[in-house]
């Protein structure tokens, strides 16, 4: 058998596995979609806080509110 044959053999297991793991049922597949988008929506709200309190350290409330606020 041909390289090129072995790697499409393997390529299209994998491609089965992942429909019948994923894709057949509807449940499955939505629950896997709002999933991913619920765990990358937490990452990119924790990355993308922690370069803006970087680009903007000394500017912000939380960081100067020490020398405004007698509690």
């Amino acid at each position: 058998m041909p390289s090129h044959l072995a790697n499409y053999s393997s390529l299209n297991g994998f491609s089965r596995t992942l429909y019948q793991t994923l894709f057949k049922r509807n449940t499955v597949f939505l629950v896997g979609i709002f999933s991913t988008a619920f765990v990358f929506e937490l990452g990119f709200d924790t990355a993308s806080d922690r370069i803006w309190d970087h680009l903007n350290k000394g500017k912000q409330w939380k960081d100067i509110k020490d020398k405004y606020a007698s509690n």
